[in-house]
């Protein structure tokens, strides 16, 4: 757990200062790009939009689920730029969790005056 602890000090950190440089209101797109940017210009290992698949009866099947950006092949972000983050957001993420075995999963909500209070943090 503290190489995810790790990971995900990082990640925020990047997050604080897209949020700082950008500040509220864009596309969900933009931060995400942003976030990417600067995870790579620091030397993590980051993909973004990486489709996860189910499997149902035995058969992988392409269901439409994209990963925002995937740290570290451990560590799922989902990016958002909403009012609040809903009950809706935390099941995609949870489920984004289960389906790719990963154990750690933030939620990031870019629409905030402090990003602090668009953090959820989730462990499986």
């Amino acid at each position: 757990m503290n190489s995810l602890n790790k990971i995900s000090y990082s990640i925020i950190g990047r997050a604080f200062k897209v949020h700082r440089e950008l500040g509220p209101g864009l596309l969900e797109s933009t931060y995400e790009t942003c976030l990417q940017f600067e995870l790579k210009k620091s030397g993590i290992c980051v993909e973004r939009q990486i489709e996860l698949p189910l499997t149902y009866q035995n058969i992988r099947l392409n269901a439409g689920y994209r990963i925002d950006l995937l740290v570290e092949n451990e560590v799922i972000v989902e990016i958002k730029s909403v009012e609040a983050i809903a009950s809706i957001h935390k099941a995609q993420l949870l489920t984004y969790l289960k389906l790719s075995n990963c154990k750690l999963g933030l939620i990031i909500n870019f629409n905030t005056s402090n990003l602090q209070d668009g953090i959820q943090r989730f462990i499986l």
